[in-house]
């Protein structure tokens, strides 16, 4: 057999291995070391194997993704979002759909210090949710807002989503996490915009609740200030060269750790199950990089992803909808694996094509970020669905019919920044020059 052909029977035992119920990075490895076996030697794939798996776990650059990743639960764990909802309801309570504009602008802010969409939709299922159960809001409203604003915690920097697309696809951080910043505010409006409309049509969706004086809105500004600061040192070091996407990590992590422990939101055994809780999706993304690394050296020898380069150039198709088609691919893809996994998966083979198509890498991220962010709303793998269903006990169907409208959002800002890439590229060229 020549190597394209074992190349496409490697991936289809993939697909198999996945199916037994094993670990996807796990199969990714055993699939990549049995693959370069066949196509070198036995030998040669243990000594790929292990020095992998060794470069992966030993490599300073990945130490980026446990710092963020304990940034995030340290956020998580010591009740911030629930004093940036506080502070943002204030503004919006008198409108209708306030409160509900009121996650989003939290989400957004509390995006800052968490790129987690998991947690995101965690903390504001249990924050958000109850609150605007107390003044009538509609079920599928209240779920399906708390279900969505997880999308921003992967665009609004720092993103642990970008940060491993920008270790797959070799690109500088900090110039993903400028790209991502205007797409994620834009996102942002879209979905309070559409909350407003929603809820004027319907005011029983979200009836508004008392107006708070202004000097108690100002007042309760300073909820903001911290996350603000600990963003504009994390992100403007990054901008500015002072220091590394991993010093930064750093840096984030402990100005997060003081500002809990100072405000006393954090005791000794919240840290602990902080800690806890960012080992596990740390060991998880380590091993997916590890097995996707050891498979892409099998793919790698086998030209598929410069023969799927060339093909996929080749279409008598404008790039536009080759790019639709690709999107498609990571969505069709997430629905039968983690939609994490197949990105780590995926990026390695279709990359370069895109980059053979003409676009941006930075561009190309943050699309599949939002891609992705769609994923985990939409049946079947819809992650943030079951955890909103875990906090609220709502029925799916009810969480379903408050999404739905969301998608629209998110569709209306990736037709956006296809029609303006713009907006994503021009804040990394202004600062990275």
């Amino acid at each position: 057999m020549n190597e394209i052909t074992v190349g496409i029977i490697g991936i289809v035992v993939m697909l198999l291995v996945f199916c037994t119920g094993i670990e996807i990075g796990f199969g990714m490895a055993i699939v990549g070391f049995l693959g370069f076996g066949y196509l070198v030697s036995f030998p040669a794939a243990c000594n790929l194997l292990a020095q992998d798996f060794f470069e992966v776990f030993s490599s300073y650059t990945l130490t980026v993704i446990p710092l963020f990743i304990l940034m995030g639960q340290a956020a998580f764990s010591s009740g911030i979002a629930k004093k940036l909802y506080g502070s943002a309801y204030k503004f919006t309570s008198h409108v209708p759909g306030g409160l509900a504009m009121a996650t989003v602008t939290g989400a957004t802010a509390f995006g800052a210090v968490c790129g987690s969409m998991p947690a995101t939709a965690a903390t504001f299922s249990a924050v958000a949710v109850p609150q605007m159960d107390r003044y009538g809001y509609d079920k599928k409203l209240s779920t399906g807002v708390v279900a969505t604003v997880g999308v921003l915690g992967v665009l609004i920097p720092p993103s642990s989503l970008l940060i491993i697309l920008g270790i797959i696809t070799e690109q500088s951080i900090g110039q993903l996490f400028m790209a991502g910043l205007i797409p994620g505010l834009i996102l942002a409006v879209t979905f309070m915009i559409l909350i407003y409309a929603w809820c004027r049509i319907n005011p029983k969706l979200g009836p508004h609740s008392e107006k708070y004086p202004w000097p108690v809105r100002i007042a309760s500004l300073k909820e903001f200030l911290w996350p603000a600061i600990i963003f504009f040192v994390v992100i403007g070091g990054l901008m500015k060269g002072f220091f590394t996407p991993t010093e930064a990590g750093s840096i984030g992590t402990f100005a997060v750790l003081i500002l809990t422990f100072v405000t006393r939101n954090l005791d000794f055994s919240g840290f602990i199950k902080a800690v806890a809780e960012s080992i596990r999706p740390t060991c998880m993304i380590l091993m997916l990089i590890a097995g996707s690394t050891v498979l892409g050296h099998f793919v790698t020898m086998t030209q598929i992803p410069l023969l799927a380069a060339e093909g996929i150039a080749k279409l008598h198709l404008p790039p536009w909808l080759i790019m639709i088609l690709i999107m498609f691919v990571y969505l069709l893809g997430g629905s039968f694996v983690d939609d994490l996994a197949f990105m780590i998966l995926a990026t390695p083979i279709l990359f370069p094509a895109v980059l053979k198509l003409g676009y941006d890498p930075l561009w190309f991220c943050v699309m599949v970020t939002i891609t992705l962010g769609i994923g985990v709303i939409i049946p079947p793998v819809a992650v943030s669905v079951f955890i909103v269903k875990n906090f609220t006990n709502v029925p799916f169907s009810v969480i379903y019919r408050g999404v739905y409208p969301f998608l629209l959002a998110l569709i209306a800002c990736i037709i956006l920044l296809f029609i303006f890439p713009g907006l994503v590229t021009w804040l990394p060229s202004v600062f990275y020059r």
